[in-house]
């Protein structure tokens, strides 16, 4: 699939359109193959097959960490175990009798839910970097107006697999892929194959392309949004998964108010949450939520995404009817988007979720979200102060605050508080283990703070999604990483060289 001749091939959109069984069945599937240790055409086989952790037992122990469990009624322990089995989590306590379970020895460590990503351009992956310096703008421009309407379905492919990849690298186990790159039902598929062979938690968000010119809300003949009742019989017939399905609306904001309402109601067709852009810049000020909320009903079912310039009452529309909001700190204030509404959410009672939006330039991991929370909630509320006093009790953000905006606050954001998000009895083994006897944080004396405040992604030994053994000891498991990259700095190298893609090619530096 990649090699330099078909890669070098500047086509149009059109001409790109190869059949699925091609790019699934021998594409994709094939690369997955020498990059993971199960192509796709075998996985599903595989999985049914394959023991959940490498001694061949359906029981793990993990013993002696510091266990954050973030749930208030089975609590913190400062020595406990966690017992998985058959990839959910058993029991939580001290000294759990093993039989015939797998150990791992936890010492040293802190155990604790996988982070939670709920917003996350993941097709973006092969472009990391081309935008350091961009503002929303040049972002707009440069990777949907330049890279998007250009990019091939195998593309898309590596973008996410290597976005996915990394994200669990980072102890992130569950992300929500806000894929508006939906050229064609084979972009599409490929971008769900690949998080489906890196076998991540993942919620699919189904997003039109906004580089197609017409835009897709003027032009009945594309795909988007009409491919999601395809994709729900295909891909998301099934509950018991790891990879789920949501709507990613472009919105009034990005499209019409008759387009949002098309997205809202073949979403809700479909059983499908929604995930759509608000609030962002000047557009965000004209009350356009406000609007949408005459024409379909606003629900628990959607998460509204940076929110920097919503109006107070559409504030409280989104927590009466109960929804979601998304943040994403960093970018937010460094391309302009307006200042993150920590406190706004806080105003109204919504506890916020974390993500890292666009690898164009943010990292992948969710300890610089959880930095520029805590510091940037405090900065807003200690300058009301600035010596005379200690703001009054609850102004100020805890460390706990943000883990569980990291953690819980996404897993509900995403739909999927019922599984994951807490290390309770029930729910999946979504567990990380993190170094706390490292030099960047030993010795450790506050456990929740040294995850927030102290940690970055060299302290992610171990990442367990639903039980299986995804990272261990500092190492992806079965993932020939030089090779992915190889094979991603030739794809990318080709799409730059595809045109349509200004200034970019100059941020490339060759290796």
């Amino acid at each position: 699939m990649c090699d330099e001749v078909g890669l070098e091939r500047a086509t149009e959109v059109d001409d790109r359109r190869i059949s699925r069984r091609s790019l699934l069945g021998v594409g994709a599937a094939g690369l997955a193959g020498t990059l993971l240790p199960l192509s796709a055409s075998s996985a599903a086989s595989a999985a049914k097959q394959a023991p959940r952790n490498q001694s061949g037992s359906d029981r793990l122990l993990l013993r002696g960490g510091v266990v954050l469990t973030l749930d208030p009624t089975t609590g913190d322990l400062p020595e406990g175990d966690v017992l998985i089995e058959n990839g959910k989590i058993s029991a939580v306590g001290t000294r759990i009798p093993i039989q015939g379970a797998e150990v791992i020895d936890a010492s040293g460590m802190i155990v604790m839910p996988g982070f939670v990503d709920t917003h996350r351009h993941m097709w973006q992956g092969l472009i990391r970097n081309t935008g350091a310096d961009d503002l929303l703008g040049d972002y707009l421009a440069k990777v949907l107006f330049g890279f998007a309407p250009v990019m091939r379905p195998d593309e898309v492919y590596l973008g996410n697999l290597v976005a996915a990849l990394s994200a669990m690298n980072a102890g992130i186990t569950t992300l929500l892929d806000w894929s508006h790159i939906a050229t064609t039902p084979e972009h599409t598929d490929a971008a769900i194959q690949a998080l489906r062979d890196a076998k991540v938690r993942a919620v699919y968000g189904y997003g039109p392309n906004f580089g197609l010119a017409p835009p897709w809300f003027e032009n009945p003949n594309q795909p988007y949004p009409d491919d999601i009742r395809r994709l729900r019989r295909q891909h998301f017939s099934s509950s018991d998964q790891l990879l789920t399905l949501a709507l990613a609306a472009a919105g009034p904001e990005f499209s019409s108010l008759e387009a949002a309402v098309r997205e809202w109601t073949i979403a809700r067709e479909v059983g499908a949450r929604i995930s759509v852009h608000a609030g962002v810049g000047n557009p965000g000020k004209q009350g356009l939520l406000q609007a949408l909320s005459q024409r379909v009903q606003l629900a628990e079912d959607t998460t509204y995404i940076h929110c920097s310039t919503l109006s107070d009452i559409e504030w409280r529309m989104i927590a009466d009817t109960g929804g979601s909001v998304s943040l994403a700190i960093p970018v937010e204030m460094q391309m302009g988007h307006g200042m993150p509404p920590i406190q706004n959410a806080r105003g109204v009672g919504i506890r916020p979720s974390l993500s890292v939006d666009v690898e164009t330039n943010q990292p992948t991991d969710m300890f610089t979200q959880m930095h520029a929370c805590f510091a940037l909630q405090r900065a807003h509320v200690n300058e009301k102060d600035l010596f005379p006093g200690t703001p009054p009790p609850g102004d100020l953000l805890t460390v706990r605050n943000v883990l569980e905006f990291a953690t819980i606050e996404g897993a509900r954001a995403n739909g999927l508080a019922s599984k994951i998000g807490t290390l309770t009895p029930g729910k999946d083994a979504d567990v990380i283990l993190l170094r706390a006897k490292a030099i960047n944080v030993g010795p450790v004396n506050d456990p929740i703070g040294a995850v927030v405040l102290g940690m970055d992604t060299s302290n992610v030994d171990s990442v367990f999604i639903a039980g299986r053994p995804i990272k261990r000891n500092g190492q992806l498991v079965g993932v020939d990483v030089p090779q992915l990259l190889d094979r991603s700095a030739q794809a990318r190298d080709a799409l730059l060289r595809r045109g349509r893609v200004s200034g970019a090619s100059q941020a490339v530096i060759h290796s």
